[in-house]
């Protein structure tokens, strides 16, 4: 196995950050259909830019009254989201309370919808594509190292901001962390960069030795941290002006932070403000179902799913398990065992995962994926026996 030493670096932002509002009002919209109707269609968009939120989509409701009602409510789902976040005044990055909010929804396409109504109550997949799913034993929760850190960085920005300890700190912000790997052994952290928006005229010294003593030091102890470790703490300067007053923000542009930090390829597709119908979301979740089941049994150290899909089609027109060399069979064999162990049709996923539950907004900031929390059933680890039985 090949031992070189090299770093790789993820990211993660902050839910204050104007990409990560975006993604929280499209799942918002999309829980307040599928809590009085969890068979809704949705395809929520949304975008932020200085005191501007609009909302966009396409959507499908059996309960005709349902699509004109949430589109009523869409304007106070985004601005409590906006609250909840922590945004008071345009000061702090938006108002809640006089930021425009347009709502633009649409029906969706008659075409689209009969295409994935398939002959026996089935479901077509609900658009092309490919999704991957990854777990690797580099943390307790399965998930490489590099963006597992980065989202605990800002998360704990983000205590320490509602809690009151560091009432100066501001909703927006970004983490970066560097790892040094010795083959594919987490050997130390090599560096971390943390931008944090604060409130004006805070002296950049201080700010930098509170961030370190409060947020770094917590998390990255001196032992993980290799000789060469630097931390930068807002190395543009002062960060005072944040939130979609300092920045645009739009669904889907944060999907590496969403998932696996760059550790593994990434099918493309966008996973907010879609029902899971919508494989890109759905299909996601089941790899890393997959992926993570494998890794907690045994069958692997660190394991790579493909699924693909044709629009319209229900079973998946391809699978891939990629196991680096880890595996403690050949990667054929998991293919099989999978397609016996898991359902992998679009329906079958739904239900396998209970996805039509209005769990989405907090799915929507800090990643998908590493988190042992209600709802988040694509964590769970309960397929060993039944693995173990598909290849007997």
């Amino acid at each position: 196995m090949n031992s070189r030493r090299h770093l790789f670096t993820s990211e993660s932002v902050s839910e204050g950050h104007p990409d990560k509002i975006a993604d929280q009002i499209s799942d918002a919209i999309l829980d307040a259909f599928l809590a009085e109707e969890p068979e809704a269609k949705v395809a929520c968009e949304t975008f932020v830019a200085d005191n501007l939120v609009v909302i966009a989509g396409e959507f499908k409701t059996v309960r005709k009254e349902l699509f004109d009602e949430v589109r009523e409510r869409a304007e106070g789902i985004a601005r409590q989201v906006l609250r909840d976040i922590g945004y008071r005044d345009t000061e702090t990055g938006i108002d809640p309370n006089t930021c425009e909010v347009q709502v633009r929804f649409n029906h969706q396409s008659i075409q689209i919808h009969k295409g994935i109504t398939l002959a026996g109550g089935d479901i077509g997949a609900g658009d092309q594509g490919l999704m991957f799913g990854y777990a690797c034993d580099e943390t307790p929760d399965l998930m490489p190292y590099p963006v597992w850190l980065a989202h605990r960085l800002v998360q704990k920005q983000a205590e320490l901001r509602k809690s009151g300890a560091l009432p100066w700190l501001r909703p927006d912000a970004k983490s970066q962390v560097t790892v040094a790997y010795e083959g594919q052994r987490v050997a130390g952290v090599e560096n971390v960069v943390i931008s944090t928006q604060i409130e004006r005229d805070l002296d950049p010294a201080w700010v930098a030795q509170e961030v370190a003593r409060e947020i770094v030091d917590p998390l990255v102890p001196l032992a993980l941290r290799t000789p060469g470790f630097k931390l930068w703490v807002n190395p543009a300067g002062p960060f005072e002006i944040g939130g979609p007053n300092g920045d645009t923000g739009l669904t889907g542009r944060k999907i590496i932070v969403d998932t696996y930090g760059g550790s593994c390829p990434h099918g493309g597709g966008a996973f907010s403000g879609k029902d899971p119908t919508k494989v890109d979301r759905s299909a996601a979740y089941m790899a890393r179902y997959i992926a993570k089941n494998l890794v907690a049994a045994g069958y692997a150290k660190r394991c790579l799913v493909q699924l693909a899909y044709a629009i319209g089609v229900a079973e998946p027109v391809s699978l891939l398990i990629e196991t680096y060399g880890t595996g403690t069979m050949t990667d054929d064999t998991l293919e099989a065992m999978v397609r016996r162990t898991f359902r992998l049709t679009p329906r079958g996923i739904i239900e396998s995962l209970d996805l039509r539950r209005p769990i989405y907004r907090k799915t929507a900031a800090y990643g998908h994926f590493g988190r042992a929390e209600p709802g988040f059933s694509w964590e769970r680890v309960d397929q060993a026996e039944a693995l173990a039985a598909s290849n007997g």
